[in-house]
């Protein structure tokens, strides 16, 4: 090829990749061009549905709409608010609750968080804000100003308006992320999220279930779906999966007038820190959770005279429409059973129940309506009842109760009302009783819940106001009851015995409950809050003293045990001395009790069971004496002390008891016809079970140290703790000084003995306990090291060992 022909075949290739390179820049340009034309379209879109609509444009006539407290349109998956102007600004509560839940992740109805919000336009957007009502001032005062730069309300979330009504008094937002999103307030709490290990939120199985409006509530229900590294169920799949429940609620224009909290009086609340008050620091004030009950203008002048009057909006109670009908009566027995006390209070037929209109009289007629409360059954195995109430945090006023009702609290009163009184009460000797006796059981649980729902918590120390010979005594219980107030867990008269014929087995609405009801509602007229406190005083001081009419609260750690779940009367001992006869009268009857020709023994299992927690309870309720101190709520005007130490003479005594009846292997419960029915192996386990509870309850380092308290402030007046170690030590090794063989059960007490010992005595506790547990330690030592030899194989054998066990650990080298 000659130099010419190859210059030519060089710039044509040249000329080529030239043209090559251009068109590829140009079809770059072009695309580049092409991608930029369609995002500035997209941005154009976004901006177009980012700008307020026509109302037609946005609520089209595909949108499903719901009337109520707003109007709630639905199109498609989208949901969208239409707000009136009229309720902007107004404070709405809202409530979150898990509707349904996962296997082991508590119960359905159980409250996840509550905050109240304000709805505020701003600009093109619409915001959801969250408002503190806990720190306040009177807005005429100088310290208003400085509340209010404290308390800045923080947005919850954004939403930009979509669209205006029609004639321009509503606004449209797109509320679907709200309750489609992870919101924390509205899904989960924090620190349930902290305990399941909760990531975050799958998106792909989270929805919105249902939005429905009411005249003063929405109802928002959607489901959520959360990652988890530790689910309570249904592990494989590594998440938790839960329908949410939000109701807001309009609170009223003017909060209701409060009535001040006073705690010699029990009572649910609310409260706020007040600046405003002539106080040299900040205060908290408290308030009654309670509901509105008003005379009307025209019977004041019979009210005055002291007649009863009906006020202007009675509470009323629906039963739900799921309930089965023979049970509805005794229900509603339950929450009527409350009219005596609020007839205390100055008001007749003050609180009723009734049925439900059916669907056919009214089909918009729904629980989930605010302006119903209603007594909810639920088809659920939970052997539970409960009455929450949702109240207005400004002035403690109850908006509404819906009481949940689970089908399966039947077996709890089942089980109870058999194991305490099926002794002295044939109608309790079969493991399933007449619909009258379940009837009058399920009336007792409605009565006790709904005085949750009246404001009233559990009154604990009630039941210690009546002597236990009283509660044998058939004129007395019947007048009276088992205690002077419904809200005290005093089940059913387990003291009373074959021979007290027509005693009553059953607490009522007692002299408690009428008392508590006419201290939270009866009207003062004419007086402020503020004014209200010396009437208030007044009420209280006309029974000071008196028993009957004391508040106990409800304990986590027993200190006080004259306020104890589950007992009866002021003596814990004879009252469970009396308690473990009847269980001894039972214990035998069982198999003939819960057995019939054709069942298994499911029923006696179960009995049994319940036979062995009473038990255990009887031990609990005697043992708390022990390093015990009372406590009475005093004001300065009144005399005496408010936290008093247990005697001495009766702290003795209850150790004494447990030595005898429970460290004194309990073998009345021990029946090898009955454990051969209901498990292949287990009595030993239950036996040092018990035993090991008591011991170590006993043995606690709070108990030890009100007991060294005690003695350095009374000395010689106090059961001292060395004293007590020596007493527990004469009633775990008995055998010592006996000569006596040490059974199984025995045995094992003896070992968990001197492990809590052990356990005391290298306890950073920094107090007299270490060095009396290792006193105790060193003279049970030498006290078994001197009784070894006299004894069968197996006691000698366990002796040696609890010497070497204690030589560890005086000496661990």
């Amino acid at each position: 090829m000659t130099l010419k022909k190859t210059t030519k075949l060089l710039l044509l290739f040249l000329t080529t990749i030239i043209l090559s390179c251009n068109s590829t820049k140009k079809t770059a340009e072009a695309n580049a061009e092409k991608k930029a034309m369609l995002a500035k379209k997209e941005k154009a879109d976004k901006l177009k549905k980012q700008q307020i609509q026509p109302y037609s444009k946005v609520i089209t006539k595909d949108a499903k709409t719901d009337q109520g407290l707003f109007k709630i349109h639905t199109i498609d998956d989208k949901y969208l608010y239409e707000i009136p102007d009229s309720l902007f600004g107004r404070e709405m509560l809202m409530v979150t609750r898990i509707a349904k839940t996962a296997s082991g992740l508590g119960f359905g109805g159980g409250k996840e968080n509550t905050q109240v919000l304000r709805w505020q336009v701003k600009d093109k957007k619409v915001l959801l804000r969250v408002v503190s009502n806990k720190v306040v001032a009177n807005p005429s005062l100088p310290v208003h100003e400085a509340v209010v730069n404290s308390n800045f309300e923080p947005v919850l979330y954004t939403f930009p308006i979509k669209a205006f009504s029609k004639d321009s008094t509503a606004t449209v937002i797109d509320v679907t992320n709200l309750y489609k999103k992870d919101v924390n307030s509205l899904g989960l709490s924090v620190s349930t999220k902290k305990q399941y290990k909760v990531t975050r939120l799958d998106d792909s199985k989270s929805f919105i279930e249902s939005i429905k409006s009411y005249p003063l509530n929405i109802e928002a229900r959607h489901v959520k779906t959360y990652y988890s590294g530790n689910p309570p169920s249904n592990s494989s799949t590594g998440t938790i999966s839960v329908e949410m429940n939000n109701s807001m609620i309009l609170l009223p224009k003017t909060p209701m007038k409060r009535r001040y909290f006073d705690k010699r009086v029990g009572w649910f609340t609310s409260s706020q820190i007040d600046y405003g008050l002539e106080a040299q620091k900040s205060k908290k004030v408290t308030y009654l959770d309670r509901w509105k009950l008003e005379v009307k203008d025209e019977d004041i002048e019979k009210f005055k005279r002291g007649e009863l009057v009906e006020p202007k909006k009675q509470i009323v109670y629906y039963i739900d429409r799921a309930t089965p009908v023979k049970w509805r009566k005794y229900i509603k027995q339950g929450i009527e059973d409350w009219q005596a006390a609020f007839e205390a209070a100055g008001f007749k037929n003050a609180i009723i129940a009734k049925d439900p209109p059916s669907v056919e009289e009214d089909p918009e007629w729904t629980p989930e309506d605010v302006r119903y409360s209603v007594v909810r059954y639920l088809a659920s195995p939970i052997p539970n009842a409960n009455g929450p109430h949702v109240s207005d945090p400004r002035s403690g006023e109850i908006l509404e109760s819906d009481i949940n009702w689970y089908h399966n609290v039947m077996s709890l009163v089942n089980g109870w009302f058999f194991t305490q009184t099926a002794a002295v009460n044939k109608d309790a000797q079969n493991s399933e009783f007449t619909d009258e006796v379940m009837g009058e059981l399920i009336r007792f649980v409605s009565s006790h819940e709904v005085g949750h729902t009246l404001g009233l918590p559990h009154n604990m120390g009630s039941s210690s106001a009546y002597k236990v010979e009283d509660l044998r005594d058939p004129e007395f219980t019947k007048k009276y009851g088992t205690a002077p107030s419904i809200m005290d867990y005093a089940r059913f008269n387990y003291i009373a015995q074959p021979e007290d014929v027509g005693v009553s087995l059953f607490p009522n609405i007692g002299v408690y409950d009428k008392y508590a009801i006419a201290w939270g509602y009866k009207p003062i007229l004419d007086k402020t809050a503020e004014e209200e406190k010396e009437t208030l005083d007044s009420w209280i001081m006309a029974h000071d003293g008196d028993p009957l009419y004391r508040f106990g609260k409800q304990q986590r750690e027993t200190i006080d045990p004259s306020s104890q779940t589950e007992d009866l009367g002021d003596d814990a001992v004879l009252a469970s001395t009396y308690g473990i006869k009847n269980l001894k009268r039972v214990v035998p009857n069982l198999i003939d009790w819960t057995t019939k020709n054709t069942s298994d023994y499911e029923d006696l299992k179960t009995m049994y069971s319940h036979v062995f927690s009473q038990f255990k309870r009887y031990m609990g309720h005697v043992s708390s004496n022990i390093g015990g101190i009372y406590e009475n709520y005093k004001t300065a005007d009144q005399e005496g002390a408010v936290y008093s130490h247990v005697d001495k003479n009766r702290q003795k005594e209850s150790l004494l008891f447990i030595n005898d009846q429970l460290f004194e292997t309990p073998k009345w419960l021990i029946s090898a016809e009955i454990n051969d029915k209901i498990q292949s192996s287990g009595i030993i386990e239950r036996i040092n079970g018990a035993q090991t509870k008591t011991l170590n309850s006993i043995l606690s380092t709070s108990r030890l140290k009100r007991m060294i308290e005690n003695e350095s402030l009374n000395g010689n007046n106090a059961y001292k703790l060395t004293t007590m170690m020596r007493d527990l030590r004469n009633g775990i090794w008995k055998e010592l000084n006996s000569g006596k063989n040490v059974d199984t059960y025995k045995r094992n007490l003896q070992r968990e003995h001197i492990n809590r010992l052990a356990y005391l005595m290298n306890s950073k506790s920094s107090s007299d306990i270490n060095a009396i547990s290792r006193a105790e330690l060193t003279t049970l030592r030498s006290l078994i090291r001197s009784r070894i030899g006299s004894r069968n194989a197996i006691t000698n054998i366990h002796l040696r060992d609890m010497v070497e066990q204690i030589n560890q650990i005086l000496d661990p080298k």
